[in-house]
Protein backbone atom coordinates (compact mmCIF):
# COMPACT_ATOMS: atom_id res chain seq x y z
CA UNK A 1 0.00 0.00 0.00
CA UNK A 2 1.21 3.46 -1.22
CA UNK A 3 0.84 6.62 1.02
CA UNK A 4 1.14 10.25 0.62
CA UNK A 5 3.53 12.16 2.93
CA UNK A 6 0.48 13.99 3.98
CA UNK A 7 -1.91 10.80 4.92
CA UNK A 8 1.19 9.11 6.47
CA UNK A 9 2.06 11.61 8.63
CA UNK A 10 -2.06 12.07 9.31
CA UNK A 11 -1.81 8.36 10.10
CA UNK A 12 1.19 8.73 12.44
CA UNK A 13 -0.53 11.42 14.19
CA UNK A 14 -3.14 8.80 15.57
CA UNK A 15 -1.28 5.89 16.41
CA UNK A 16 1.65 5.36 19.12
CA UNK A 17 5.60 5.36 18.56
CA UNK A 18 5.12 2.36 16.96
CA UNK A 19 2.49 2.21 14.90
CA UNK A 20 -0.19 1.29 16.41
CA UNK A 21 -3.89 2.70 16.54
CA UNK A 22 -4.90 2.95 20.13
CA UNK A 23 -7.77 4.95 19.66
CA UNK A 24 -10.95 5.60 21.46
CA UNK A 25 -14.76 6.10 19.85
CA UNK A 26 -17.11 7.81 21.43
CA UNK A 27 -19.18 9.08 18.04
CA UNK A 28 -22.19 7.33 19.40
CA UNK A 29 -25.12 10.02 19.67
CA UNK A 30 -28.96 8.31 19.52
CA UNK A 31 -27.21 5.07 21.13
CA UNK A 32 -25.13 7.09 23.62
CA UNK A 33 -28.90 9.25 24.09
CA UNK A 34 -30.53 5.74 24.60
CA UNK A 35 -27.90 4.95 27.40
CA UNK A 36 -28.35 7.70 29.23
CA UNK A 37 -32.45 7.63 28.88
CA UNK A 38 -32.13 4.43 31.23
CA UNK A 39 -30.88 6.41 34.29
CA UNK A 40 -32.24 9.88 33.56
CA UNK A 41 -35.38 10.86 32.42
CA UNK A 42 -35.26 13.59 30.42
CA UNK A 43 -31.41 13.96 28.37
CA UNK A 44 -30.93 17.27 27.12
CA UNK A 45 -27.91 17.55 24.14
CA UNK A 46 -25.97 19.31 26.83
CA UNK A 47 -25.41 16.21 28.17
CA UNK A 48 -24.86 14.25 25.50
CA UNK A 49 -21.96 16.74 24.38
CA UNK A 50 -20.90 17.41 28.29
CA UNK A 51 -20.45 13.60 29.05
CA UNK A 52 -18.31 13.33 25.14
CA UNK A 53 -16.40 16.40 27.11
CA UNK A 54 -15.48 14.51 29.96
CA UNK A 55 -14.69 11.41 28.23
CA UNK A 56 -12.14 13.08 25.70
CA UNK A 57 -10.41 15.36 28.41
CA UNK A 58 -10.03 12.10 30.89
CA UNK A 59 -8.98 9.18 28.37
CA UNK A 60 -7.55 11.03 25.66
CA UNK A 61 -3.94 11.01 27.64
CA UNK A 62 -3.89 7.29 27.42
CA UNK A 63 -5.05 6.92 24.12
CA UNK A 64 -3.43 7.56 20.86
CA UNK A 65 -6.42 9.15 19.09
CA UNK A 66 -10.38 10.31 19.25
CA UNK A 67 -13.15 9.14 17.28
CA UNK A 68 -15.89 11.88 17.54
CA UNK A 69 -19.37 13.21 15.64
CA UNK A 70 -19.60 17.07 14.14
CA UNK A 71 -22.95 17.07 16.21
CA UNK A 72 -22.28 16.81 19.68
CA UNK A 73 -18.73 16.27 19.43
CA UNK A 74 -16.79 19.14 18.47
CA UNK A 75 -16.54 20.65 21.74
CA UNK A 76 -14.64 17.41 23.17
CA UNK A 77 -12.27 17.87 19.83
CA UNK A 78 -10.84 20.72 21.67
CA UNK A 79 -10.70 19.19 25.16
CA UNK A 80 -8.26 15.91 23.86
CA UNK A 81 -4.74 15.34 24.61
CA UNK A 82 -2.34 17.05 22.64
CA UNK A 83 -0.78 14.11 21.38
CA UNK A 84 -3.88 12.32 20.30
CA UNK A 85 -5.28 12.20 17.12
CA UNK A 86 -8.62 12.89 15.73
CA UNK A 87 -10.99 11.77 13.93
CA UNK A 88 -14.13 12.96 12.96
CA UNK A 89 -17.52 10.29 11.44
CA UNK A 90 -18.93 11.73 8.26
CA UNK A 91 -22.18 9.85 8.36
CA UNK A 92 -25.34 10.33 9.97
CA UNK A 93 -26.30 8.16 13.11
CA UNK A 94 -27.89 5.06 12.44
CA UNK A 95 -30.46 4.03 9.35
CA UNK A 96 -34.01 4.13 7.75
CA UNK A 97 -35.16 0.53 9.57
CA UNK A 98 -38.81 1.18 7.37
CA UNK A 99 -36.44 0.91 4.00
CA UNK A 100 -34.32 -2.14 2.91
CA UNK A 101 -30.84 -2.23 2.62
CA UNK A 102 -29.92 0.07 5.68
CA UNK A 103 -28.57 2.73 2.86
CA UNK A 104 -25.98 5.20 4.18
CA UNK A 105 -26.56 8.81 4.30
CA UNK A 106 -24.57 11.64 5.03
CA UNK A 107 -24.40 14.59 7.32
CA UNK A 108 -26.42 17.08 4.93
CA UNK A 109 -24.15 20.06 6.47
CA UNK A 110 -21.25 18.81 6.27
CA UNK A 111 -18.23 17.63 4.16
CA UNK A 112 -14.84 16.23 4.31
CA UNK A 113 -13.07 19.57 3.71
CA UNK A 114 -15.34 20.66 6.86
CA UNK A 115 -14.24 17.64 8.25
CA UNK A 116 -10.85 18.60 7.61
CA UNK A 117 -11.32 22.26 8.85
CA UNK A 118 -12.73 21.51 11.53
CA UNK A 119 -9.61 20.21 12.98
CA UNK A 120 -9.67 16.37 11.74
CA UNK A 121 -6.64 14.03 10.80
CA UNK A 122 -8.89 11.40 9.63
CA UNK A 123 -12.69 11.00 7.69
CA UNK A 124 -14.73 7.92 9.32
CA UNK A 125 -17.71 6.51 7.35
CA UNK A 126 -19.48 3.97 8.88
CA UNK A 127 -21.33 1.15 6.22
CA UNK A 128 -23.61 -1.42 7.32
CA UNK A 129 -23.34 -4.08 4.45
CA UNK A 130 -24.45 -7.77 3.78
CA UNK A 131 -22.30 -9.61 0.73
CA UNK A 132 -25.43 -11.67 0.10
CA UNK A 133 -28.19 -9.01 0.04
CA UNK A 134 -29.83 -7.35 -3.67
CA UNK A 135 -27.07 -6.77 -6.24
CA UNK A 136 -28.63 -3.17 -6.57
CA UNK A 137 -28.69 -2.42 -2.84
CA UNK A 138 -25.33 -3.54 -2.79
CA UNK A 139 -24.06 -1.26 -6.00
CA UNK A 140 -25.65 1.76 -4.68
CA UNK A 141 -23.56 1.27 -1.19
CA UNK A 142 -20.10 0.20 -3.52
CA UNK A 143 -20.82 4.09 -5.32
CA UNK A 144 -21.42 5.73 -2.02
CA UNK A 145 -18.28 4.39 -0.78
CA UNK A 146 -16.33 5.34 -3.65
CA UNK A 147 -17.98 9.19 -3.34
CA UNK A 148 -16.45 9.32 0.15
CA UNK A 149 -13.16 8.18 -1.34
CA UNK A 150 -12.39 10.46 -3.90
CA UNK A 151 -13.34 13.00 -1.21
CA UNK A 152 -10.88 11.87 0.90
CA UNK A 153 -8.35 11.59 -1.80
CA UNK A 154 -9.01 14.77 -3.41
CA UNK A 155 -8.09 16.34 0.18
CA UNK A 156 -5.07 13.97 0.64
CA UNK A 157 -7.27 12.69 4.16
CA UNK A 158 -6.97 9.31 5.23
CA UNK A 159 -10.17 7.52 4.74
CA UNK A 160 -11.18 4.91 7.70
CA UNK A 161 -13.94 2.95 6.04
CA UNK A 162 -16.19 1.07 9.72
CA UNK A 163 -17.75 -1.94 7.98
CA UNK A 164 -20.64 -3.89 9.91
CA UNK A 165 -22.05 -6.81 9.16
CA UNK A 166 -25.38 -8.25 9.15
CA UNK A 167 -27.95 -10.24 7.16
CA UNK A 168 -30.99 -9.12 5.53
CA UNK A 169 -32.78 -12.45 6.19
CA UNK A 170 -32.90 -12.27 9.84
CA UNK A 171 -32.79 -9.33 12.24
CA UNK A 172 -30.45 -10.62 15.11
CA UNK A 173 -27.27 -10.18 14.52
CA UNK A 174 -26.15 -11.97 18.35
CA UNK A 175 -28.00 -15.20 17.33
CA UNK A 176 -26.62 -18.70 17.18
CA UNK A 177 -27.63 -18.55 13.35
CA UNK A 178 -26.07 -15.53 12.28
CA UNK A 179 -23.25 -16.98 14.47
CA UNK A 180 -22.69 -19.36 11.18
CA UNK A 181 -22.83 -16.65 8.91
CA UNK A 182 -20.69 -14.25 10.24
CA UNK A 183 -17.09 -15.12 9.55
CA UNK A 184 -18.28 -15.43 5.52
CA UNK A 185 -19.87 -12.08 5.83
CA UNK A 186 -16.91 -10.39 7.57
CA UNK A 187 -14.47 -11.63 5.43
CA UNK A 188 -15.93 -10.99 2.14
CA UNK A 189 -17.04 -7.62 2.91
CA UNK A 190 -13.54 -6.66 3.81
CA UNK A 191 -12.22 -7.95 0.31
CA UNK A 192 -14.57 -6.23 -1.16
CA UNK A 193 -13.80 -2.93 0.42
CA UNK A 194 -10.18 -3.59 -0.21
CA UNK A 195 -10.11 -2.51 -4.19
CA UNK A 196 -8.51 0.52 -4.97
CA UNK A 197 -11.42 1.98 -6.54
CA UNK A 198 -13.05 3.07 -3.00
CA UNK A 199 -9.51 4.47 -1.76
CA UNK A 200 -9.63 3.71 1.83
CA UNK A 201 -6.57 3.83 3.87
CA UNK A 202 -7.82 2.16 6.91
CA UNK A 203 -10.71 -0.75 7.55
CA UNK A 204 -12.61 -0.39 10.96
CA UNK A 205 -13.96 -4.31 11.33
CA UNK A 206 -15.25 -6.68 13.70
CA UNK A 207 -13.64 -9.61 14.03
CA UNK A 208 -15.14 -12.87 11.96
CA UNK A 209 -16.22 -15.01 14.93
CA UNK A 210 -18.73 -14.28 17.80
CA UNK A 211 -16.47 -15.24 20.96
CA UNK A 212 -19.40 -16.81 22.59
CA UNK A 213 -20.03 -19.33 20.06
CA UNK A 214 -16.66 -20.62 20.64
CA UNK A 215 -16.07 -24.04 21.88
CA UNK A 216 -14.39 -23.19 25.16
CA UNK A 217 -15.35 -19.71 25.52
CA UNK A 218 -19.33 -19.84 25.79
CA UNK A 219 -22.09 -22.28 26.67
CA UNK A 220 -22.99 -23.17 23.00
CA UNK A 221 -20.44 -23.33 20.25
CA UNK A 222 -20.65 -23.30 16.40
CA UNK A 223 -17.45 -23.14 16.05
CA UNK A 224 -14.00 -25.53 17.52
CA UNK A 225 -11.61 -23.24 18.68
CA UNK A 226 -9.08 -24.80 16.17
CA UNK A 227 -12.21 -23.31 13.33
CA UNK A 228 -12.07 -19.87 14.89
CA UNK A 229 -8.53 -19.32 14.96
CA UNK A 230 -8.45 -20.16 11.15
CA UNK A 231 -11.41 -17.56 10.27
CA UNK A 232 -9.40 -15.05 12.20
CA UNK A 233 -6.17 -16.12 10.17
CA UNK A 234 -8.30 -16.03 6.86
CA UNK A 235 -9.96 -12.32 8.01
CA UNK A 236 -6.03 -10.97 8.19
CA UNK A 237 -5.23 -12.31 4.87
CA UNK A 238 -8.31 -10.81 3.48
CA UNK A 239 -6.70 -7.28 2.68
CA UNK A 240 -3.40 -5.36 2.06
CA UNK A 241 -4.80 -2.29 3.75
CA UNK A 242 -3.79 -1.31 7.64
CA UNK A 243 -7.10 -2.72 9.70
CA UNK A 244 -8.22 -2.20 13.50
CA UNK A 245 -10.73 -4.16 15.49
CA UNK A 246 -14.03 -2.34 16.46
CA UNK A 247 -14.93 -3.26 20.20
CA UNK A 248 -18.91 -4.26 18.91
CA UNK A 249 -20.45 -3.02 22.58
CA UNK A 250 -18.60 -6.15 24.54
CA UNK A 251 -16.92 -5.43 28.20
CA UNK A 252 -13.41 -4.11 28.46
CA UNK A 253 -12.64 -7.89 29.89
CA UNK A 254 -14.16 -9.69 26.66
CA UNK A 255 -12.81 -7.48 24.23
CA UNK A 256 -9.05 -7.67 25.87
CA UNK A 257 -9.82 -11.81 25.45
CA UNK A 258 -10.57 -11.50 21.32
CA UNK A 259 -7.82 -9.37 20.66
CA UNK A 260 -5.03 -12.62 22.57
CA UNK A 261 -7.21 -14.76 20.82
CA UNK A 262 -6.68 -13.04 17.56
CA UNK A 263 -3.14 -13.05 18.12
CA UNK A 264 -2.80 -16.72 18.43
CA UNK A 265 -4.24 -16.86 15.27
CA UNK A 266 -1.60 -14.85 14.01
CA UNK A 267 -3.61 -12.13 12.49
CA UNK A 268 -1.36 -8.70 11.59
CA UNK A 269 -4.50 -6.49 12.87
CA UNK A 270 -3.12 -2.66 13.76
CA UNK A 271 -4.76 -1.41 16.61
CA UNK A 272 -8.30 -0.75 17.67
CA UNK A 273 -11.00 2.01 17.73
CA UNK A 274 -12.57 0.90 21.14
CA UNK A 275 -15.71 2.74 22.19
CA UNK A 276 -18.23 1.54 24.50
CA UNK A 277 -16.08 -1.22 25.92
CA UNK A 278 -13.98 1.45 28.00
CA UNK A 279 -16.37 4.11 28.62
CA UNK A 280 -19.94 2.86 28.36
CA UNK A 281 -20.11 2.01 32.61
CA UNK A 282 -19.33 5.92 32.96
CA UNK A 283 -22.41 6.68 31.64
CA UNK A 284 -25.00 5.70 34.67
CA UNK A 285 -22.84 7.77 37.62
CA UNK A 286 -22.79 10.68 35.20
CA UNK A 287 -26.82 10.37 34.76
CA UNK A 288 -27.53 9.42 37.99
CA UNK A 289 -24.91 11.69 40.05
CA UNK A 290 -23.43 13.93 37.21
CA UNK A 291 -20.20 15.32 36.18
CA UNK A 292 -18.01 14.79 39.55
CA UNK A 293 -19.50 11.19 39.51
CA UNK A 294 -18.55 10.39 36.21
CA UNK A 295 -15.34 12.10 36.04
CA UNK A 296 -14.14 10.16 39.30
CA UNK A 297 -15.88 6.67 37.62
CA UNK A 298 -13.26 7.75 34.23
CA UNK A 299 -9.72 8.47 36.40
CA UNK A 300 -10.53 5.17 38.07
CA UNK A 301 -12.01 2.60 36.50
CA UNK A 302 -11.97 3.87 32.65
CA UNK A 303 -8.11 5.14 33.38
CA UNK A 304 -7.60 1.28 33.96
CA UNK A 305 -9.86 -0.16 31.55
CA UNK A 306 -7.64 1.82 28.73
CA UNK A 307 -4.45 1.17 30.46
CA UNK A 308 -5.40 -2.64 30.68
CA UNK A 309 -6.47 -2.36 26.75
CA UNK A 310 -2.99 -0.92 26.15
CA UNK A 311 -1.08 -3.89 27.73
CA UNK A 312 -2.89 -6.54 25.40
CA UNK A 313 -1.96 -3.88 22.34
CA UNK A 314 1.79 -4.04 23.25
CA UNK A 315 1.71 -7.62 22.93
CA UNK A 316 -0.98 -8.72 20.32
CA UNK A 317 -1.23 -5.81 17.83
CA UNK A 318 1.12 -5.29 14.96
CA UNK A 319 2.64 -1.80 13.55
CA UNK A 320 0.96 -0.62 10.28
CA UNK A 321 4.34 0.33 9.23
CA UNK A 322 4.79 -2.81 8.40
CA UNK A 323 2.19 -2.62 5.53
CA UNK A 324 3.14 0.64 4.08
CA UNK A 325 5.41 2.21 1.52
Amino acid sequence: MNLSTKKRKALERMSNEVGVIAALAIDQRGSLQKMMAKEKKNVSDEDIITFKELVSEELTPFSSAILLDPEYGLPASRRRDSNAGLLIAYEKTGYDQLAPGRLPDLLQDWSAERIQKAGADAVKFLLYYDVDEDEAINHLKHVFVERVGTECLALDMPFFLELVSYDARQSDVHSKEYAKQKPHKVIEMMKEFSKPTYFVDVLKVEVPVNMSFIEGFGKDFVFTEKQALDFYKEQSEATDLPFIFLSGGVTAEQFQETLRFAKKAGSTFNGVLCGRATWKDGVEPFAEKGIDAARNWLRSVGKENLEALNRVLEVTASSWFDKVK
